[in-house]
């Protein structure tokens, strides 16, 4: 009913028969780290080519990035050549409207994100935003590239009048 105390001198390690250590018991986590490590890396390297779409030149604006989604945004693309596409398939002005309902009748938003080329003229992108709003998708998100545009910059170089 006493506790005692160990008899061995060497600090409570204990020594097998033959003089060999016993075996240890401790995981060693350094091999583990270092996969980790290079998992890291390469998610890290391949998470931007990920990105799939139909490549455009997006117009740059300073408004704030949209709060982040559970669902993937559902986007209508205009190219530079003035093409519509819906997530990476090409369609036609005709059968845009019926595509994109039956898209999101399977899905809980109906919200839209609208991604057109920089080159493409105003008039082209107000075509296709009357279209979606006659099909009843109200909720239209303009998709920019984040940056502070210098509108000054590009006024002064169409007006002729250089600073040097």
């Amino acid at each position: 009913m006493g506790m005692g105390v160990s008899g061995s001198a060497g600090g409570g390690r204990r020594r097998r028969r033959g003089g060999r250590a016993a075996a240890m018991h401790e995981i060693n986590i350094t091999p583990m780290v270092d996969v980790m490590l290079v998992l890291l890396i390469i998610f890290m390297v391949a998470a931007p080519m990920l990105t799939v779409g139909v490549p455009v030149k997006l117009p740059q604006t300073a408004a704030a990035a949209l709060p982040t989604e559970q669902e993937e945004p559902l986007s209508v693309t205009i190219t530079a050549d003035g093409r519509l596409a819906i997530q990476t398939t090409e369609v036609t002005d005709a059968e845009m409207i019926g595509k994109l309902t039956a898209i999101a009748a399977q899905r809980k938003s109906k919200k839209i994100f609208l991604r057109a080329d920089g080159a493409v003229a105003y008039e082209r992108v107000a075509q296709v935003m009357g279209a979606l709003n006659a099909g009843g998708f109200n909720e239209i998100a303009f998709v920019t590239d984040a940056a502070v545009p210098s509108l000054g910059a590009a006024d002064t170089s169409q007006s002729g009048s250089n600073g040097g």
